[in-house]
């Protein structure tokens, strides 16, 4: 007698090798017929041995073990396996560009990836609710507009967003519409940039697309080519701290020779450094010269120290020099 879904049932058996077995966990033939029952399907051990061997042809790894007088199917092999998906859901968890609802979501079908026991294991990750997230459920969509325009050649139209001291989003320029032409998406210090190029400014920007809003596509093709082929997206991203913009110098440092892996780090393994004395070096970066270069060179607390060109010793200075009046009591 058949069931009502017995032309389900190769389906059937498939999902559930997919969601009931792994590793450690397998099935018994009178445990899969009993499964499949509940769904609709009446199966047999015989026609179920022959089912077993087509879905190995189709590619499914159908193991099975002996365990006393009984014998255990599971799936072996899958597209992804356990340690790959916890580096995903860590990555999604990390993300400060995806929301809450959204990392919830997306680890959601990360889990439908493996069987439910190996899911409870990354559900026991999720640790997601005190984490600094995004406020803009649009990135999700935004990345994948930008990606559109980009494989279209053409030119955007967007408006950008700051938040003010009510925590409402406050659009820049007075609500004036930005245009430019994307070129490429990068993730930077745990947040997604556009980098675009501004025709009016004639020179590379980039844009957080967190606070980007109402993206549009213009019938217009992209400008920039010259400039963006000519443009060192590598070297663009190390001189930038946090992608906050500045103008970009060349900087010399010095520091203590403990302190040369940690600029390394920052800068990569190309930049000029040479030992100077002992236990000293010296090493010229190109940076985007702001608060926050500042700041990176303070947070080392003293063990590096910028010493040319001039004006950006000066700022160094002044900075150095305003912080501390704050903390002066009064």
């Amino acid at each position: 007698m058949k069931g009502e879904n017995q032309k389900l049932k190769m389906l059937y058996l498939s999902k559930l090798f997919m969601e009931q077995t792994d590793d450690e966990h397998g099935l018994t033939m009178p445990e899969i017929i009993e499964k499949l029952a509940a769904q609709g399907v009446n199966a047999d051990r015989k026609t179920l041995y022959m089912d077993l061997e087509e879905l190995r042809r189709y590619g499914l790894d159908i193991l099975s073990q002996q365990v006393g007088h009984r014998t255990y199917y599971s799936l072996g092999a899958r597209d992804f396996e356990l340690p790959e998906l916890k580096l995903l859901v860590d990555s999604v968890q990390a993300a400060k560009f995806i929301t809450d609802k959204k990392s919830r979501e997306l680890i959601r079908k990360l889990e439908g990836l493996v069987s439910v026991h190996q899911a409870r294991q990354l559900h026991r990750q999720v640790l997601i609710s005190g984490r600094v997230k995004t406020m803009n459920e649009s990135i999700y969509y935004n990345i994948d507009k930008l990606h559109g325009a980009i494989n279209a050649d053409s030119q955007i139209r967007f408006q950008y967003y700051q938040w003010n001291l009510r925590r409402e989003m406050e659009l820049r320029r007075g609500g004036a519409w930005y245009e430019v032409s994307p070129w490429a998406l990068i993730w930077d210090d745990e947040n997604y940039y556009l980098v675009a190029f501004d025709a009016a400014d004639n020179r590379i920007k980039h844009y957080r697309v967190d606070k980007m809003l109402r993206i549009r596509t213009t019938d217009e093709r992209r400008l920039g080519r010259e400039t963006f082929r000519a443009f060192d997206m590598a070297k663009y991203t190390k001189s930038l701290f946090g992608m906050y913009g500045g103008e970009e110098t060349a900087v010399t440092l010095q520091g203590e020779s403990r302190f040369a892996g940690v600029v390394i780090d920052r800068f990569g393994k190309d930049i000029a450094l040479l030992p100077i004395g002992d236990d000293r070096f010296e090493a010229k970066v190109n940076v985007a010269v702001s608060p926050q270069f500042f700041g990176w060179v303070m947070g080392l607390g003293g063990g590096v120290v910028v010493t040319g060109p001039g004006p950006v010793v000066k700022r160094m200075r002044e900075t150095v020099q305003t912080l501390a009046e704050q903390y002066l009591e009064k």
